[in-house]
Protein backbone atom coordinates (compact mmCIF):
# COMPACT_ATOMS: atom_id res chain seq x y z
CA UNK A 1 0.00 0.00 0.00
CA UNK A 2 1.17 3.35 -0.66
CA UNK A 3 0.40 7.04 0.43
CA UNK A 4 -1.40 8.98 -1.48
CA UNK A 5 0.77 11.64 -3.25
CA UNK A 6 -1.07 14.43 -1.52
CA UNK A 7 0.17 12.98 1.29
CA UNK A 8 3.61 13.05 0.36
CA UNK A 9 3.46 17.34 -0.49
CA UNK A 10 1.58 18.42 2.47
CA UNK A 11 3.76 20.76 4.24
CA UNK A 12 4.20 19.64 8.00
CA UNK A 13 5.03 22.82 10.56
CA UNK A 14 7.89 21.68 12.36
CA UNK A 15 9.08 22.14 15.93
CA UNK A 16 12.19 24.04 14.95
CA UNK A 17 10.44 26.26 12.62
CA UNK A 18 12.26 23.94 9.33
CA UNK A 19 9.37 23.04 7.81
CA UNK A 20 9.17 19.96 5.49
CA UNK A 21 7.32 17.56 2.98
CA UNK A 22 7.25 13.78 3.60
CA UNK A 23 8.17 14.07 -0.32
CA UNK A 24 11.56 15.92 0.91
CA UNK A 25 12.69 12.46 2.33
CA UNK A 26 11.35 10.52 -1.35
CA UNK A 27 14.06 7.28 -1.65
CA UNK A 28 14.61 6.66 1.92
CA UNK A 29 12.81 4.79 4.17
CA UNK A 30 11.06 6.92 6.24
CA UNK A 31 9.93 5.94 10.04
CA UNK A 32 6.67 7.79 11.56
CA UNK A 33 5.83 7.84 15.17
CA UNK A 34 2.41 9.41 15.96
CA UNK A 35 2.23 10.72 19.41
CA UNK A 36 0.97 13.15 21.83
CA UNK A 37 1.84 15.12 24.55
CA UNK A 38 -0.71 13.49 27.10
CA UNK A 39 -0.12 9.94 26.14
CA UNK A 40 1.41 7.47 28.94
CA UNK A 41 2.68 4.39 26.26
CA UNK A 42 4.26 7.18 23.85
CA UNK A 43 6.13 8.40 26.79
CA UNK A 44 7.09 5.08 27.41
CA UNK A 45 7.51 4.58 23.26
CA UNK A 46 10.43 7.26 22.71
CA UNK A 47 13.09 5.56 24.53
CA UNK A 48 12.93 2.46 22.74
CA UNK A 49 12.84 4.06 19.40
CA UNK A 50 15.57 6.46 19.91
CA UNK A 51 17.92 3.30 20.60
CA UNK A 52 16.75 1.98 17.15
CA UNK A 53 17.25 5.63 15.54
CA UNK A 54 20.67 5.99 16.99
CA UNK A 55 21.48 2.81 15.53
CA UNK A 56 20.43 3.69 12.06
CA UNK A 57 22.63 7.73 12.64
CA UNK A 58 24.44 6.93 9.63
CA UNK A 59 21.98 5.13 7.22
CA UNK A 60 19.16 6.33 4.50
CA UNK A 61 16.50 5.93 7.35
CA UNK A 62 14.50 9.68 8.35
CA UNK A 63 12.74 8.94 11.62
CA UNK A 64 9.47 11.71 12.46
CA UNK A 65 7.58 11.92 14.72
CA UNK A 66 4.48 13.66 14.44
CA UNK A 67 1.62 14.71 17.24
CA UNK A 68 -1.85 15.72 16.37
CA UNK A 69 -2.39 18.30 18.76
CA UNK A 70 -2.92 21.82 17.66
CA UNK A 71 0.59 24.19 18.01
CA UNK A 72 -2.01 27.11 18.49
CA UNK A 73 -2.97 25.80 21.90
CA UNK A 74 -0.20 22.64 22.81
CA UNK A 75 3.31 23.77 21.64
CA UNK A 76 4.35 24.10 25.18
CA UNK A 77 2.97 20.88 26.27
CA UNK A 78 4.46 19.39 23.18
CA UNK A 79 7.49 20.88 23.26
CA UNK A 80 7.88 19.87 27.43
CA UNK A 81 7.29 16.46 26.43
CA UNK A 82 10.19 16.15 23.72
CA UNK A 83 12.77 17.90 26.25
CA UNK A 84 11.53 15.14 28.92
CA UNK A 85 11.39 12.34 26.77
CA UNK A 86 14.63 12.95 24.51
CA UNK A 87 13.15 12.27 21.44
CA UNK A 88 15.50 13.02 18.76
CA UNK A 89 13.38 12.58 15.52
CA UNK A 90 12.45 15.43 13.20
CA UNK A 91 9.16 16.85 14.85
CA UNK A 92 6.14 18.27 13.65
CA UNK A 93 3.22 18.56 13.84
CA UNK A 94 0.38 16.46 11.49
CA UNK A 95 -2.83 18.88 10.74
CA UNK A 96 -6.14 17.05 10.79
CA UNK A 97 -5.70 16.20 7.38
CA UNK A 98 -2.27 14.34 7.22
CA UNK A 99 -3.26 13.16 10.60
CA UNK A 100 -6.48 10.88 9.30
CA UNK A 101 -4.20 9.84 6.16
CA UNK A 102 -1.27 8.35 8.56
CA UNK A 103 -3.91 6.76 11.13
CA UNK A 104 -5.75 5.35 8.54
CA UNK A 105 -9.00 5.84 10.29
CA UNK A 106 -7.42 4.11 13.63
CA UNK A 107 -8.16 6.89 16.42
CA UNK A 108 -5.25 5.28 18.94
CA UNK A 109 -2.12 6.55 19.92
CA UNK A 110 1.21 5.89 19.35
CA UNK A 111 1.36 4.94 15.92
CA UNK A 112 4.04 4.20 14.07
CA UNK A 113 4.37 3.53 10.19
CA UNK A 114 7.48 2.22 8.36
CA UNK A 115 7.66 3.23 4.71
CA UNK A 116 10.34 2.00 2.09
CA UNK A 117 12.43 3.84 -0.44
CA UNK A 118 9.42 3.45 -3.30
CA UNK A 119 6.99 4.61 -0.81
CA UNK A 120 5.00 1.70 0.17
CA UNK A 121 4.39 0.89 3.76
CA UNK A 122 5.74 -1.98 4.94
CA UNK A 123 4.44 -1.63 8.55
CA UNK A 124 1.66 0.01 10.32
CA UNK A 125 0.92 -0.71 13.58
CA UNK A 126 -0.69 1.05 16.88
CA UNK A 127 0.01 0.99 20.57
CA UNK A 128 3.24 0.43 22.69
CA UNK A 129 4.84 -3.14 23.70
CA UNK A 130 6.63 -2.86 26.62
CA UNK A 131 9.46 -5.14 27.82
CA UNK A 132 11.53 -3.69 24.17
CA UNK A 133 9.42 -4.97 22.09
CA UNK A 134 8.40 -1.72 20.59
CA UNK A 135 11.85 -1.18 19.45
CA UNK A 136 12.27 -4.54 18.56
CA UNK A 137 9.46 -4.47 15.91
CA UNK A 138 10.22 -1.30 15.00
CA UNK A 139 13.95 -2.19 14.24
CA UNK A 140 12.99 -5.65 12.43
CA UNK A 141 9.95 -3.41 9.96
CA UNK A 142 13.37 -0.90 9.17
CA UNK A 143 15.57 -3.89 7.94
CA UNK A 144 12.92 -5.45 5.73
CA UNK A 145 12.30 -1.71 4.42
CA UNK A 146 15.86 -1.68 3.76
CA UNK A 147 16.24 -5.20 1.60
CA UNK A 148 13.05 -4.90 -0.44
CA UNK A 149 13.73 -4.83 -3.85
Amino acid sequence: MFLPESTWERQIKAFDDKNFRLADFHGKVVVINIWASWCGPCRREVPEYEKVRKSYAKGDVVFIGLTTEDPRYESARAQRFVREVGFGFRLGYADRELGLALMSGKHSIPQTLVIDQEGRIVGHWEGYMPGGRSGDRLDQTIKQALTRE
